[in-house]
């Protein structure tokens, strides 16, 4: 894991993934990829990477200041990350194709390994995840996506809840799960399941050990979690656990697979102030 791509409007919430990103970079010496998407008239179809040449159309004295303003934060942001970071690589691509398919684009173009996106905390009347861009990028993109709603300005993660059923799909995940152990070889690692109220804790206890033995997964604690639906469980636990990062599975454009459906998944994210990981099966 090394490229790591970070969509920004220049809010609060993008630099915390900003931030996030630079920190992880800064672990592995990697590169991260600031992708800002500006509104400009005239349509799509401009892409800007590193020099910045504008492309036929964009001549309107609005578009090319709007540019010159995206241009200044742009390097703005990335003379910051110089000053507070070493053994990092800075990019930039500006695009004007919509947000998500900018998003893809640049994972392909710049080989990405991780999406790092900074999202607002949810109100009653919007939730965080339905009909979001994160959402069809989590549901989209070939690589997995870490989605940030507040400052991490330490994000070195102590707790790592991996939440499954632990049933075969689980294991596709175990290679990207090596990679987070890597990158935070003293994380502690929860296994959780969650069963309805009442419902017998020995098989989910079971299917969770028998995961940790196949796998060979050392410094992890099995953890069975009683919720009437499994969006309440794993905020819950999270916070009991005093979790530093909550991992999903999703499973290709079908969206979010088994036990995480969309329901589950926004309920989630919404409810847990942790960042959230998916990862694709």
């Amino acid at each position: 894991m090394k490229n790591f791509l970070v969509p920004t409007n220049f809010t609060p919430e993008a630099h915390h993934a900003f931030e996030v990103a630079l920190q992880l970079a800064q672990r592995v010496g990697g590169r991260v990829v600031l992708l800002h998407k500006p509104d400009l008239p005239g349509g799509s179809g401009f892409v800007s990477s590193g020099s910045g040449s504008k492309g036929d159309g964009m001549d309107d004295v609005f578009a090319i200041r709007l540019l010159q303003n995206v241009k200044f934060k742009m390097h703005e942001l990335m003379r910051e990350a110089l000053r507070r970071f070493n053994n990092i690589e800075l990019d930039e691509v500006i695009s004007t194709e919509s947000l998500t398919t900018a998003i893809l684009d640049t994972i392909r173009s710049h080989d990405i390994d991780l999406v790092v996106m900074g999202t607002q905390p949810p109100t009653k009347s919007r939730p965080w995840w339905v009909g979001s861009n994160t959402e069809k990028v989590v549901q989209l993109a070939p690589c997995p996506v870490l989605t940030v709603k507040h400052a991490q300005p330490n994000f070195d993660v102590q707790h790592l809840v991996v939440a499954s059923d632990f049933s075969d799909e689980a294991d596709r995940m175990v290679p990207q799960l090596r990679e987070l152990q890597e990158l935070f070889p003293d994380a502690k690692l929860h296994l959780l399941d969650v069963v309805a109220p009442g419902r017998s804790h020995e098989a989910p206890l079971q299917r969770i050990h028998s995961f940790a033995s196949r796998h060979e997964l050392d410094n992890y604690e099995p953890d069975v979690i009683d919720a009437p639906r499994v969006r309440e469980g794993i905020p819950r636990f999270a916070e009991q656990a005093h979790a530093d990062l909550v991992v999903m599975l999703t499973h290709g454009h079908t969206g979010l697979s088994h036990l995480w459906h969309a329901n589950t998944a926004e309920n989630v994210a919404t409810h847990t102030n942790v960042p959230v990981l998916t990862l694709r099966t």
